[in-house]
């Protein structure tokens, strides 16, 4: 019994300290009316639009690139697989700053290809192209990781099955093993775009924190901040928060469909 209390306290105990500071600040936005201000802040509606926008894009690019990936980690056997996994994996546990560091010296003027963009009259550090690379650079290896996941589970039986009856392989590709591991790509599409819309320290580094051009919302958080407008800040966090429990939402019931699929499978 007594056992069992600890657990539960120390259960609630980490439940209100992840919870609380994130109440406090939805409930300190709604105050007065800041989240409606900041709202109303032409600052903050570029910034949200120019997240949305950058977002998008990296989006669309993470699935063009990062699923022809996903499938040959799930798929093919070679020597150079655990390399390969080892360089998807790596964005994801090294810190921002380290990755907008490493993107500056190989895209900025100074960098590995900076004399070739030069040349062809093309600027990426402290553009929006540069704010896109970073959420790509950042976010990609997420959905990468999801896809493969959602791949390794579709039974190759239906693929081969698929193949006798005629299917291309672009057939197969498209009708059998998109829809069996559509739960999985759908939580590593949400996942990527929160990772993505939240980016902060590789932007700053990288892309900078110019108004209308590479701030991002995150980037009017930190700027709010430092110049001393907290309530502006706070409501800006907030618009960040509300993004943020739609997308787990959206996690949270891929991953239901998964499970579902998986029980009527079986």
């Amino acid at each position: 019994m007594i056992r069992r209390i600890a657990v539960l306290g120390a259960a609630a105990l980490l439940a209100v300290f992840l919870a609380g500071p994130v109440v406090n600040l939805v409930l300190r936005a709604l105050e007065g009316g800041g989240l409606g201000r900041a709202l109303g802040s032409a600052t903050v509606r570029d910034a949200l639009a120019l997240s949305l926008g950058t977002t998008a894009v990296s989006l669309v690019i993470a699935i063009a690139i990062g699923t022809p990936l996903a499938y040959v980690l799930a798929r093919r056997r070679s020597r150079w697989k655990g390399l390969l996994e080892l360089v998807v994996d790596l964005p994801i546990v090294l810190p921002p700053s380290v990755a907008g560091l490493a993107l500056l010296l190989v895209f900025g003027r100074r960098g590995a290809l900076g004399d070739s963009l030069e040349a062809s009259g093309l600027a990426v550090p402290f553009t929006t192209i540069a704010v896109v690379l970073a959420q790509v650079f950042v976010a990609a290896p997420l959905y990468v990781r999801s896809a493969r996941a959602g791949i390794e589970r579709v039974p190759r039986d239906l693929e081969d099955a698929a193949r006798v009856d005629g299917a291309t392989e672009f057939g197969v590709f498209r009708y059998v093993m998109v829809p069996l591991a559509a739960p999985a790509l759908a939580a590593g599409l949400v996942l990527t775009w929160a990772r993505a819309l939240g980016e902060f320290g590789a932007t700053i580094l990288f892309a900078g924190n110019v108004v209308g051009r590479t701030q991002t919302l995150p980037l009017v958080v930190y700027a709010e901040f430092q110049a001393g407008d907290l309530e502006a800040a706070i409501a800006a966090s907030v618009v960040l928060v509300l993004a943020a429990v739609v997308v787990l939402g959206g996690v949270r019931l891929a991953r239901r469909g998964s499970l579902v699929d998986v029980s009527n499978g079986s």
